[in-house]
């Protein structure tokens, strides 16, 4: 059996364990300590934009605080992106909030603006007015920001942005998660940098940041024993799992351009087979750091589904996925409201993630190349 080829495994920079020494040698083996202030500030610097980041324990972690933080609450309604992992919207459930799932537009996978606005004025008709929108940074390809915030804006309804997968990414040269109320950033094992597991939230004021990380360390009032006023989170970051996140940032620039140079070895492989469609930026306005490379496939033109190259690909030992399914087609969420056409479903049917890591060797290519030639008889 070859040895295994990962859709998107992590990839250690080198410097990750002098920071992890550095906290084990100071005895600062817990939620806060230099690693934590510094990987925030790294952040920071990293987004621009005059924010502020805490670092948490998940991305999951800071969408749940950013719903909180904009007070969506028991009965209320919040729009989210349905195709999407159910990270994005599994936190709506969390503060008791019904999801209002909103389909993609074909350009960038990601929350259409005309079903986005139909879902809004209906839901304010049945005289439910959605307490957020939940965009998503699909594969890190940035959403039509411009026109999301347009209609947010006209309604007065704050948008929290899941770029969970857009670390790296912009729109028109600003950083993917700090265009709404909130960003979501990601950390987790398969991520572009990891922490093995964690995420931040982004804030635009000192004040949301301090509220964040008071309610993610149990919200323990400012008194000498242990009082609370609010229910709190065991959500803050480890000084250790910190440290990792130090040393990730030194190579993030590095790990943002080897994905992008998996996305045009990917241009390039299938450029001349018809019927098939590599996902990448439609024009200069974004900029897409492809965590994860993808494709459309079209069976009508090319007599093969997207099944037939995942399990081509699983006979050799090499991890593709399909699309996510999305929200409203899930079980739990069935019963859900949803707004838009068949966009996220086709994409779902025929679409495939395709081995993206940075530490993708020249074989790894190579057996890829083999595999999608075999299967297309190019």
């Amino acid at each position: 059996m070859n040895n295994k080829i990962w859709l998107s495994s992590p990839h250690m920079g080198g410097s990750e364990l002098k920071y992890i020494n550095e906290a084990f040698d100071a005895n600062w083996v817990a939620p806060l300590g230099p690693n934590v202030t510094g990987f925030e500030n790294d952040i920071e610097h990293f987004l621009g934009s005059d924010v502020k980041v805490a670092v948490l324990s998940a991305g999951t972690a800071a969408l749940h605080l950013a719903l909180i933080a904009v007070g969506a609450g028991y009965g209320d309604e919040v729009i989210c992106q349905s195709m999407t992992f159910s990270a994005s919207a599994n936190p709506i459930a969390y503060v008791g909030a019904t999801p209002v799932f909103v389909d993609s537009e074909a350009d960038t996978w990601n929350l259409c603006p005309i079903a986005l606005k139909e879902a809004i004025t209906d839901r304010i008709a049945k005289g439910k007015k959605p307490k957020a929108i939940i965009v998503v940074h699909l594969y890190g390809m940035p959403a039509k920001m411009d026109e999301i915030l347009a209609i947010a804006n006209e309604y007065d309804i704050p948008v929290i942005e899941d770029a969970a997968e857009a670390l790296g990414s912009t729109y028109k040269g600003k950083a993917c998660g700090t265009f709404g109320r909130f960003g979501v950033l990601s950390f987790n094992g398969n991520k572009i940098i990891t922490t093995s597991g964690g995420g931040a939230l982004v804030c635009h004021s000192q004040s949301d940041k301090d509220e964040a990380v008071f309610l993610s360390t149990q919200a323990r009032d400012d008194a000498p024993h242990y009082q609370h006023s609010k229910i709190g989170y065991n959500y803050r970051l480890s000084n250790i799992c910190a440290g990792i996140g130090r040393g990730q940032m030194e190579v993030l620039q590095d790990r943002v351009l080897a994905r992008r140079a998996m996305s045009a070895f990917y241009e390039e492989l299938f450029k001349d087979i018809s019927g098939v469609e590599v996902f990448t930026e439609k024009s200069t306005d974004f900029y897409s750091n492809h965590w994860l490379s993808a494709i459309v496939i079209d069976p009508a033109i090319t007599g093969l589904t997207r099944e037939d190259l995942r399990l081509a690909f699983l006979e050799d030992n090499i991890e593709s996925r399909p699309l996510w399914k999305p929200m409203h087609l899930q079980p739990i969420f069935v019963a859900s409201p949803y707004y838009g056409g068949h966009v996220a479903e086709q994409l779902f049917e025929n679409g495939l993630c395709l081995p993206s890591g940075s530490n993708l060797t020249d074989e790894c290519r190579h057996r890829i190349s083999d595999i999608i030639n075999k299967v297309f008889k190019k």
